[in-house]
């Protein structure tokens, strides 16, 4: 199972293969840690690191959105909820905390990604946001400008700034191509598409730090309030954008977040910044080798959430022998 994958990685024979990982955001960081402890020589490069990359945006609380296919997902998100909480336990300078988690829902039917979630259950009584019901369960919340910096700390070699033109010209036995959005320029691959999201950071004010608030029931209207350590971010929206959309954020949108939010009778504190990123969303994530390069990209808005499980199959393709490079996904 993939969530056994992770462990027993780090007690395997070193293969000793040299490893090109492309990419800093938390997808590439993740698979080279991943790729470290099975033994082999990794080395990342990227164009941006930590705060530069579109994962230090993220509001990153654990939760399978916008990504697919759903069967995979589960067992991604299952295996990287399993990781994200052992981290929790025992690195607690990684910035991962185990919060309550409230989504929101229409219906008392169980959600798609129900499976990866083992205390999932419906609650009583409406959701804080102004839906009729509500789902609660226990999810990790990384803290990215905590989470990032650690996971390079693990690496043995510093993070590469190099701007990648050509994977075909990137040195190493075997490349793993993280560039999430950047995949586009690289591979042609014309089903990636760019997913604007915008945030405002708040201090608490009288929000609880110990709940997290989600509603996606709809995208044009998409809700989430996620506590971190000393700060509220609230969330956001899903825009279909060029690649090159301006990433300052937009006053009015900001404003309009925080209004959605106080509506429901929250009260957020002072507004500190917004940010803004683009998910690189694919219809389906592009896990799959293509002679010595594996894609590993496309994960949309669930990065933090699809992580680890995705380097554990990265590092069973690479025991296995590979996928096969027929653009099915793994």
């Amino acid at each position: 199972m993939l969530e056994r994958a992770i462990v027993e990685s780090s007690t395997r024979q070193a293969p000793g293969l040299d490893i090109t990982v492309v990419g800093a955001g938390v997808i590439g960081l993740t698979t080279a840690v991943v790729l470290q402890r099975d033994g082999h020589r990794v080395q990342v490069i990227a164009a941006e690191r930590g705060e530069h990359t579109t994962s230090a945006v993220a509001a990153a609380l654990w939760h399978p959105f916008a990504t697919n296919p759903p069967e995979r997902v589960n067992a991604w998100s299952r295996a990287t909820l399993d990781e994200l909480t052992r981290i929790a336990a025992e690195h607690p300078e990684a910035g991962v905390d185990l919060l309550t988690t409230r989504e929101a829902s229409d219906v008392v039917q169980l959600p798609w990604w129900a499976p990866s979630v083992p205390d999932l259950a419906l609650e009583p009584g409406p959701h804080p946001l102004g839906a009729p019901h509500s789902f609660r369960f226990t999810a990790p919340r990384i803290e990215p400008s905590l989470h990032l910096p650690w996971l390079e700390s693990q690496l043995h070699r510093p993070v590469r700034i190099e701007r990648v033109r050509s994977l075909a010209e990137v040195e190493g036995d075997v490349v793993v191509n993280c560039t999430g959005l950047g995949a586009r320029a690289l591979t042609g691959d014309g089903e990636l598409l760019a997913l604007y999201g915008q945030v405002a950071i708040v201090e608490p004010g009288e929000i609880h730090l110990d709940v997290a608030l989600g509603d996606e029931r709809d995208e044009s209207a998409l809700v989430y309030v996620v506590p971190r350590r000393r700060e509220i971010v609230i969330g956001g929206c899903v825009v279909p954008s060029p690649d090159d959309r301006s990433l300052t954020p937009d006053p009015e949108r900001t404003d309009a977040m925080l209004q959605r939010v106080r509506a429901a009778g929250l009260r957020p504190g002072a507004l500190l910044r917004a940010r803004a990123g683009l998910r690189p969303y694919r219809s389906v994530v592009r896990l799959e080798r293509e002679g010595r390069v594996i894609h590993n990209y496309g994960h949309g808005g669930a990065g933090y959430t699809l992580a680890w499980g995705c380097a554990s199959e990265v590092s069973a393709m690479l025991r296995h022998g590979g996928a096969p490079a027929d653009g099915c996904v793994a």
